[in-house]
């Protein structure tokens, strides 16, 4: 894959209504994700190989001169037809639209286009799966017991877990933070989620007590290297700029869960499910747990979070006045 481009915006391509490849128009979008909306690596990976497959589909079927307003909406649909093709899920699909309809929607902004025709094409519908989630007292039990058995690191990774599950942060957010974001005046942690977005989330007992454990054993190894560094958790032998990458985080939680009896699918998102999840058993709402997970959007906390049969019985002879 290209590297991300240096910033290029409509001003520095030719003016609206002119000829202007597909490519750099790419280009300037993935430039405006990058540095406008300060969208995450991944993100940003994903968008460019989504979108130049499909310019690079569209070029070899319409012509090496195709402009983004002689590309309709049954090209695109027919693009996701040779996705199909190709062996690709429904939900594979429905990525590269989203990818689509999200650049079409910054060509109609700045006039390439008259509208946004890939917003008539309709999404793929997927399969509805309820994540599986470890239950409260199988996640208790991993919290409670990561010793030198399973960690390489017991104390840093006491944190992960607290943080992951006990806050329900992403991972990212987890690795992006810095010493300088825990207030403990208030007990709470300043978060950097998508798209540049703040939030505070309470720092419990158990999250704040293992933070300040591991916070001296930090501090020695640092000091012991000669290194300073902002990053409140930092990688086993200080790589690179010390900081911890999402990738060792998933690599620590996959190997301390699995060897605690959870399932080898499990992840540092699990936790964030968890979190949710169990928030909701316990009797929280979903609005307040939105705000805790950080989600615009209710639809989207409501597929991080399960209800069993039973808890909704449960539910609905408590509440419902014709249940009594």
């Amino acid at each position: 894959m290209s590297a991300i481009p240096q910033p290029v915006t409509p001003d520095a391509l030719k003016m609206p209504g002119t000829k202007t490849s597909l490519e750099a128009l790419v280009a300037a979008y993935l430039a405006v994700l990058t540095n406008e909306r300060g969208s995450s690596p991944h993100t940003l990976r994903a968008y460019e190989r989504e979108l130049r497959s499909f310019v690079a589909w569209v070029l070899e079927a319409q012509g090496a001169e195709t402009q983004p307003a002689a590309i309709e909406h049954t090209r695109i649909r027919a693009y996701l037809g040779s996705l199909y093709e190709r062996g690709l899920s429904k939900a594979s699909a429905a990525r590269a639209l989203a990818s689509i309809r999200s650049w079409f929607k910054w060509l109609a902004r700045y006039g390439y286009v008259a509208q946004n025709v890939a917003s008539l094409v309709s999404t793929p519908k997927l399969p509805k799966h309820l994540p599986r989630v470890p239950s409260i007292e199988q996640m208790n039990r991993v919290v409670d017991s990561i010793g030198e058995d399973a960690a390489s690191w017991p104390a840093r990774d006491a944190v992960i877990f607290e943080l992951l599950y006990g806050c329900g942060i992403r991972n990212a957010e987890l690795t992006g933070l810095n010493l300088g974001d825990i207030h403990w005046a208030n007990e709470a942690l300043l978060v950097r989620g998508k798209g540049q977005k703040q939030r505070y989330v309470p720092l419990g007992d158990a999250a704040a007590a293992a933070i300040r454990s591991y916070l001296g054993e930090r501090q020695a190894r640092l000091g012991a290297a000669g290194r300073e560094t902002q990053a409140l958790l930092v990688n086993l032998h200080l790589r690179g700029d010390g900081r911890l990458s999402t990738r060792s985080v998933g690599r620590i939680v996959k190997h301390i869960a699995v060897l605690r009896g959870l399932s080898p699918d499990v992840h540092p998102h699990t936790l964030r499910h968890a979190f949710g999840t169990h928030l909701l058993e316990e009797g929280a709402d979903l609005r307040s747990i939105q705000e805790l997970l950080g989600h615009e959007r209710l639809s989207t906390t409501q597929r991080y979070t399960q209800l069993t049969t039973t808890q909704l019985t449960q539910v609905y002879d408590r509440t419902h006045p014709r249940a009594k």
